[in-house]
């Protein structure tokens, strides 16, 4: 049996007579006749060791008087304020009028909007051949990492299997991403509209967020002189939603490069929340940002869950881009380590993982994007009538911004 304790290794042999070989335990030698001070190991068997004379040292301490269980700060300082109202929510719905859900982006809520068939037959092949009923591997399996490797790779921004960790949603991705890079104290830099998990996840860790702008008369492209005024020797990362949650705005090229050339100046990694990829409109385009990038290095978090039509899988990933090794060994050992806290993505979904990637049809996507792009049109179409309200067309993801003089809200 071998057992690590303070980074130090040390092997203990039990064959039913005792303790034999040697070691140390902080420093003493370990043999096969005893342990050093006033205990013995002996006999037949493994006991307990004596240390100070008495098997259990007594300590001065006082007694609890009554039971006060109270939540960690972590907890106390944990809002989703999404979920917050629409987990709690109870209202009567108008019996006759049908009730319109806008509250979060699940495609699924009304059924109209199924995954492909060649997503359900991988999945059921995955069930079906018993293999991916077990643990996979803390950060995916080796095969399902390659997978995705080779789904997004380009010449600008290659990629490999060690490049890629598997997560139970691309909200997982998040979480170890904030994690890895951020400290207590530490800020981060988070667009304003933006989705509230950024804030829920950093607030808890004891991480100061600071908003920068979107500008909605330009279809919300970041306020570079506001981002750049709020970054300070604590701030540690940069976080870019491209396409955009909850403004469905899309990103130039070249926008996207002013963006790096600010994060390049400073010497702040970003964090691209990518997880409308490729979910834009006719004449858009939408470059990963580490495409882009020659010199800052970026985690990109994704996954099935918005492309792909399937939240509820809970299948998401990071890849890893740090072409110029500013990362190097310790931010990938420290993905590895965070991830091995819990078994994070589903077994039987990485074992679909490569059916899904390479078998999904075209044509697929392109009535997806055809689908979203109508009921944005008609959206906008119809809030242009109201008074008041000033909407902005979006240009891909699964949602429209409307403003008005002073406020922006989300439909």
């Amino acid at each position: 049996m071998t057992s690590r304790l303070d980074n130090k290794c040390n092997l203990v042999q039990m064959n039913g007579n005792g303790v034999h070989g040697k070691g140390t335990v902080n420093g003493k030698s370990l043999n096969g006749t005893g342990v050093s001070g006033n205990g013995v190991v002996h006999g037949n068997s493994i006991h307990h060791v004596s240390v100070n004379g008495s098997l259990y040292p007594s300590k001065t301490k006082s007694r609890r008087q009554r039971w006060e269980v109270k939540p960690s700060e972590m907890a106390n300082n944990t809002l989703n304020p999404i979920r917050a109202i629409v987990d709690g929510m109870k209202l009567t719905p108008n019996p006759d009028k049908p009730m319109i859900a806008l509250s979060i982006g699940d495609p699924t809520v009304f059924g109209n909007m199924p995954t492909d068939i060649a997503v359900l037959q991988a999945m059921k092949d995955a069930i079906d051949c018993q293999k991916y009923n077990g643990y996979a591997p803390s950060v995916g399996y080796l095969k399902s990492r390659q997978a995705v490797a080779n789904f997004y790779t380009c010449p600008e921004a290659p990629l490999e299997a060690e490049d890629v960790i598997l997560t139970s949603g691309c909200s997982q991705a998040i979480d170890l991403a904030i994690s890895v890079l951020c400290n207590p104290g530490d800020n981060i830099l988070v667009p304003c509209p933006g989705f509230s998990l950024y804030k829920t996840l950093a607030v808890s860790m004891g991480i100061e967020v600071k908003l920068y702008n979107l500008l909605p008369e330009k279809s919300w492209e970041v306020d570079l002189k506001h981002l750049e005024s709020l970054i300070d020797e604590r701030t540690s990362c940069l976080i870019v939603t491209n396409p955009s949650n909850p403004c469905g705005s899309v990103f130039s090229e070249e926008h996207l490069q002013k963006i790096l050339k600010v994060a390049s100046r400073h010497c702040i990694p970003i964090l691209a929340d990518e997880i409308y990829s490729n979910m834009v409109f006719p004449g858009c385009s939408c470059p990963s940002m580490a495409s882009l990038s020659s010199d800052v290095p970026i985690l990109s978090c994704g996954g099935l869950a918005k492309r792909w039509l399937v939240p509820g899988w809970r299948m998401g990933w990071i890849l890893i881009h740090d072409r110029n090794d500013i990362f190097g060994s310790k931010i990938r050992q420290g993905l590895v380590k965070l991830s091995q806290r819990i078994l994070g993505a589903c077994s039987i979904i990485q074992g679909a993982l490569e059916s899904i990637l390479n078998n999904t049809p075209q044509s697929f996507y392109n009535n997806t994007i055809h689908f979203l792009k109508t009921n944005s049109e008609i959206c906008f179409s119809e809030l242009c009538t109201v008074p008041g309200l000033n909407p902005i067309m979006p240009s891909g993801a699964m949602y429209l911004m409307v403003s008005t003089k002073s406020v922006c809200g989300l439909f």
